[in-house]
């Protein structure tokens, strides 16, 4: 009996952002264990982070015969060459944080680089995990041409239990992880989904 060939997935490039700009921020720790675990057990996924915070305030004035930005225009070529996006998104006052619509917004200035690209969301928070900013984002994707995975949801309230991040806002919770590799893993074959068709 010949010996089975296993099939290669395509490699997918995630673009990762995170809404926090705080350095030891429990969402960008989501996304560092993220990225070890496509590291480790997702092969052909591969994450970027894409930092947001030295973007401008939008400002349509900065906008100069259709171009933008030195700053805008490295941004939106990363999310334009991204296959899928991968956003944690805390929650500020019900909503997502002001550097996370920023960037959303000037990605989506013409041509909007965001349209018809798979993405999941990730939180982490007090109480709900930072869930209504993640149901605020997937309204905001609609008029973007997002399309976000729907299950499985990953809230994480980053408080109770404590000891779930360390002192510098890395993941160490392995029960959390394993959630955060099966949204991975779903995002994956979402994205090899869609562009199949």
């Amino acid at each position: 009996m010949a010996a089975s060939i296993g099939v290669r997935k395509p490699s997918i490039k995630v673009a990762a952002l995170c809404g926090s700009i705080r350095r030891a921020s429990y969402n960008r720790g989501l996304l560092r264990s993220a990225n070890q675990i496509c590291a480790d057990s997702i092969p052909g996924m591969h994450i970027e982070y894409v930092e947001i915070d030295a973007l401008p305030f939008l400002n349509t004035d900065l906008e100069l015969a259709g171009t933008y930005p030195t700053v805008v225009e490295a941004f939106r070529q990363k999310i334009l060459e991204a296959d899928s996006v991968l956003f944690a998104s805390p929650e500020y006052n019900y909503s997502v944080t002001g550097p996370l619509k920023n960037a959303i917004d000037w990605a989506s200035r013409p041509p909007n680089v965001w349209a018809d690209k798979p993405a999941a969301i990730v939180s982490a928070g007090g109480g709900f995990g930072g869930g209504r900013s993640q149901y605020h984002l997937r309204q905001i994707g609609v008029y973007l041409d997002l399309h976000f995975i729907n299950k499985p949801e990953v809230f994480v309230n980053a408080f109770n239990p404590p000891g779930r991040f360390d002192s510098n806002g890395n993941l160490v919770d392995a029960e959390i992880k394993e959630n955060l590799k099966e949204l991975l893993l779903s995002l994956q074959a979402f994205t090899l989904r869609l562009q199949s068709c």
